[in-house]
């Protein structure tokens, strides 16, 4: 049943509560080869891969803005080609679009709920529709996204995001305080006062979308920093908000150097929030300024953050070896290991590591790389040079070790695109570097283990990485996966039993994780929208006294 809003502001005069459409999950579209989808995406692709160079603004207030710097937008697996260039911006634009944020939060704020909630319910029916293929396209084209991992993110979730945030805000309103006879207490659930930063990452368009747009329906407003990889389908992002109404100064989108960002929010007394995707060394910097400038802000801004991982699948030597095979090729390599919740270490017993051993070669020997346009291809490009020649140094030195050995793939080549083959090294070293450290890339470490040493083998996951983002289990004896649920209760705040460790759905598996990996405030869940808002209790009584005594007077 829809949840229903029970609080009217003031400045709100509809006469009726009203229910919200009842969130489901946009369903995912297969593309199967020569169905209409696919044909019509890889139309849309080639169309916007050939069409004249673009030219992408920053947006401030309803302005496109552009400067005499500009940075060549090329995807990544081809990066001889030239698709536009996004203008660069300096302090100026980043102190403009804090001011016309700021302009723009009065009337924003005190919009009914409502309507917030219908821009945002129409984004989600726009991109499920008519923007489906561009934003799809532009994720493929610019982050090298094959077509099911661009559909499950830049159309799915985001839909999704759009969706249940709506519902989880009917949700958050509808808590209030019980009331005494005589009086009437209520709860409003102001914006926060001041402005949010949203700085957002590249591999996931649907998390750029939703970090600006989660704290925007609960009113607040937003200066927005994309990932330099991900302008092209920031782009479509802004022209969907817009078709949807959202109003100008709402969001607005520069691309600046994360250095003159900081200079201009962290140092300005309304700076209200941060809303972050990222690694956690940027975190880490980001806190340790907020804190610097504490004396400077209006109120303690709300910082939530999710971060990097160190994501683990553990094999019991009663796992089904084609199943933890299959857990590994999909949880590791899947979008090249660029996702946050890749798995990229993995416990298997020494039982069935050589069954495990032959289908993972199997599979992974099986993998197509190259161009997203050819739909037959598993594996595309990692995001760009800094990104390849750091997976590539890893590779080199798991090729060097003496503790080590790669038995699939560790090849890269950036001649055309940056393609780092999937590769598996096997270590004897359960702290073997690859094992610890974050990748960001399509390398897998697996440690074989006695298989006697089940719960042992748990301790040393726990306490390998300083992360603590996703992990899974996979096991047919459920004792095992009760004990493995219990000692890695705080090393994933996503886990998964006999599944692999990606893959989270809005509405059914909030996001997030603690230690090294981030605020856990859970993205895709109420609790993350409630750290938007800043709680305002009335307290309204009937009959006022008029006389300061007290009955124990008498």
């Amino acid at each position: 049943e829809a949840l229903f809003f029970n609080f009217v502001k003031k400045k709100d005069m509809s006469n009726a509560f009203f229910n919200v459409p009842v969130a489901q999950n946009e369903p995912i579209k297969p593309y199967d080869p020569k169905s209409n989808e696919r044909e019509s995406l890889l139309q849309t692709y080639k169309s916007m891969k050939n069409q004249d160079p673009i030219d992408i603004p920053m947006y401030i207030g309803g302005e496109e803005v552009r400067t005499a710097t500009k940075k060549p937008i090329s995807p990544p697996h081809n990066h001889k080609h030239i698709i536009g260039h996004y203008n660069v911006g300096e302090l100026e634009h980043v102190e403009l679009a804090i001011h016309k944020a700021l302009s723009a939060r009065k009337k924003w704020a005190q919009t009914p709920w409502q309507e917030r909630a219908a821009i945002f319910l129409k984004a989600a029916e726009l991109l499920a529709g008519p923007y489906r293929d561009k934003m799809n396209a532009a994720t493929m084209l610019c982050q090298s996204k094959n077509v099911f991992q661009a559909e499950i993110d830049a159309a799915c979730e985001m839909i999704d995001f759009f969706r249940f945030n709506v519902q989880y805000m009917t949700k958050i309103y509808k808590e209030q305080p019980e009331s005494a006879p005589g009086v009437w207490n209520r709860l409003e659930y102001r914006p926060l006062e001041g402005f949010v930063f949203a700085l957002t990452p590249f591999n996931f368009t649907s998390i750029a979308a939703n970090l600006c747009a989660a704290p925007a329906m609960m009113g607040n407003v937003i200066v927005w920093k994309p990932s330099q990889t991900q302008v092209y389908s920031a782009k479509v992002i802004m022209d969907l908000f817009k078709e949807a109404g959202l109003p100008d100064g709402v969001i607005n989108m520069v691309t600046v150097s994360g250095r003159v960002a900081g200079e201009a929010i962290f140092n300005h007394s309304d700076f209200a929030g941060l809303h972050f995707t990222g690694s956690t060394d940027v975190f880490r910097t980001l806190w340790k300024d907020m804190a610097n400038n504490i004396e400077k802000y209006k109120s303690y801004p709300r910082v939530v953050g999710e971060t990097g991982g160190k994501d683990f699948v553990v094999a019991h030597p009663s796992a089904i070896p084609s199943q933890v095979a299959t857990a590994l090729s999909r949880g590791s390599f899947e979008f090249q290991g660029q996702k946050c919740s890749a798995a990229s270490r993995a416990y298997v017993p020494e039982n069935i590591w050589p069954e495990v051993k032959k289908i993972l070669k199997e599979q992974v020997g099986s993998f197509k790389m190259g161009s997203p346009e050819d739909t037959t291809n598993f594996i595309n490009a990692v995001i760009d040079s800094k990104s390849f020649n750091n997976i590539k140094e890893y590779i080199d030195y798991c090729k060097s070790a003496s503790d080590a050995e790669i038995i699939i793939g560790g090849n890269c080549n950036d001649e055309i695109g940056y393609f780092v083959e999937p590769t598996v090294v096997v270590t004897t070293n359960p702290s073997f570097k690859t094992m610890v450290e974050e990748i960001f890339g399509p390398v897998l470490t697996i440690y074989v283990y006695a298989s006697t040493d089940f719960e042992e083998t748990l301790d040393i996951v726990d306490r390998t990485s300083q992360y603590a983002l996703t992990g899974s289990i996979l096991s047919q004896d459920r004792y095992a996966i009760q004990l493995a649920t219990q000692k890695l209760e705080n090393a994933a705040g996503n886990f998964y039993i006999n599944d692999k460790p990606t893959g989270a759905v809005v509405g059914q598996q909030p996001f997030g994780g603690a230690r090294g990996s981030g605020t856990n405030d859970k993205a895709g869940a109420p609790m993350n929208l409630s750290r938007w808002v800043s709680a305002r209790t009335i307290k309204e009584t009937f009959v006022t006294p008029q006389d300061y005594k007290y009955p124990f007077l008498g």
